[in-house]
């Protein structure tokens, strides 16, 4: 636990050093897309420039590393659930404290990803729903072809980061019995970026 502890402090710091008070970022720069071209590029950027985002991206790589056969489910079920989770907020569904409930997200899986790199599917699912809301976000009153071109955008980048992180991973940490040092500490990593967050969005809540 003190080497995943000695890990996550510099993410903390640089993540604290680098995050505002804004959870999640565009290429937009916070106007909402009007053409097709837009939206693309807001869901090209979306997840990579969130960094509460693209750590949940690389904590559903690093499970779906450790499912053996059917690793590809993951990914799978990860822009099934985003997807919904985004139509959920286009449709006007109420949840509050959505970008508290991204960085709660991000630490639970990565704990799991530590202690025991299984989880549910539901659970998963619900979990992964719940970043497509914070997603969403930024289309919020767009048009429908932005929304949809904002959409193919993420779907794109996000299912080229979770296969390539898993690919990546299945490759460093062969499975095993329990996973190995190392990939426990870059899913500490990972959680101590959610942490960051989650203190940033209890803040903007009080």
């Amino acid at each position: 636990m003190s080497r995943l502890f000695r890990t996550a402090l510099p993410v903390i710091l640089a993540v604290s050093a680098l995050t505002g008070p804004a959870l999640a970022h565009h290429p937009m720069g916070g106007a909402t897309p009007v053409t097709f071209l837009q939206g693309l590029l807001s869901g090209f950027g979306h997840p990579v420039l969130g960094l509460d985002h693209l750590a949940a991206l690389v904590v559903v790589g690093l499970l779906a590393s450790r499912a053996g056969r059917g690793w590809l489910l993951l990914p799978s079920l990860w822009i099934v659930a985003m997807g919904g989770g985004v139509l959920a907020h286009l449709a006007a569904v109420g949840l509050p404290g959505a970008e508290f409930l991204v960085a709660g997200s991000l630490v639970a899986i990565a704990l799991i990803c530590v202690l025991a790199p299984t989880l549910p599917l539901a659970v998963t699912g619900t979990v992964f729903a719940v970043d497509g809301y914070a997603l969403a976000e930024s289309v919020v009153g767009a048009e429908p072809m932005p929304i949809l071109a904002y959409l193919v955008g993420l779907v794109v980048v996000q299912a080229a980061i979770t296969t390539a992180v898993a690919i990546l991973a299945r490759r460093l940490f062969p499975l095993a019995d329990a996973p190995p040092p190392a990939f426990r500490a870059a899913a500490g990593a990972m959680g101590a970026v959610g942490l960051v967050f989650l203190v940033i969005a209890a803040r903007g809540l009080a």
